[in-house]
């Protein structure tokens, strides 16, 4: 399933599921979707896509869930909810979707909990949180959230840290060994470790990165 982003003449708030056995391609009603907008997140929950965040006509912090099944999007609550970003990050634990990072009125290092099953939105500690940066990843191990890399105003990172949404906890990812600072990279989860790929090293395109906040 593909939604939204822009194209040279606006933002858009439509998209498609492709089905890879038939190579066809299904249209995603647009019928109660959320407003349109670019650099937002997405994940499936087994049942749901909740996309959130980004940036439309302005910095967003609202959303909306897509069932497939009926093809009908359901809003998410804005009550509680983390500030408005873009730039971020979201990983989906089984039960609910972490959004962290990003970028608002300036670089973020906080965010929040959205569980689906009541609605509802958990703040999470920034104690012992990296510091804020956008541009960077995610990954969900199992049991904790590893955000990693990315740009703030001090440049481009190369370390990042854990979250423990059972313990609502940080813990520190070491720099010794690291890959070189960068931004824009990807990252994958393998059942044990965390792999990082790419990205624009030191400060060779912090410009166009930046120029992609509004």
């Amino acid at each position: 399933i593909v939604w939204g982003g822009a194209n040279t003449s606006s933002y858009l708030n439509d998209g498609g599921r492709y089905n890879p056995a038939g190579s066809s391609w299904t249209a995603v009603t647009t019928t109660g979707a959320p407003a349109a907008r670019q650099a937002h997140t997405a994940v499936w929950t087994g049942s749901e896509m909740i996309v959130w965040g980004g940036w439309g006509s302005s910095v967003l912090n609202d959303g909306g869930r897509y069932n497939p099944v009926g093809n009908s999007w359901t809003t998410v609550t804005t009550t509680g909810a983390p500030a408005a970003r873009y730039l971020h990050t979201a990983v989906w634990t089984g039960s609910e979707m972490i959004v962290w990072g990003g970028w608002g009125s300036s670089v973020l290092n906080d965010s929040g909990r959205y569980n689906p099953a009541v609605d509802s939105w958990t703040v999470l500690a920034t104690t012992g949180a990296p510091a804020g940066r956008y541009f960077h990843t995610a990954v969900w191990t199992g049991s904790e959230m590893i955000v990693w890399g990315g740009l703030n105003n001090s440049g481009s990172l190369n370390d990042g840290g854990r979250y423990n949404p059972a313990g609502d906890s940080w813990t520190a990812v070491t720099t010794t060994g690291a890959p070189a600072v960068r931004s824009g990279h990807t990252a994958v989860w393998t059942g044990s470790e965390m792999i990082v790929w790419g990205g624009y090293r030191s400060e060779e395109h912090t410009s166009e990165l930046q120029s992609l906040r509004h």
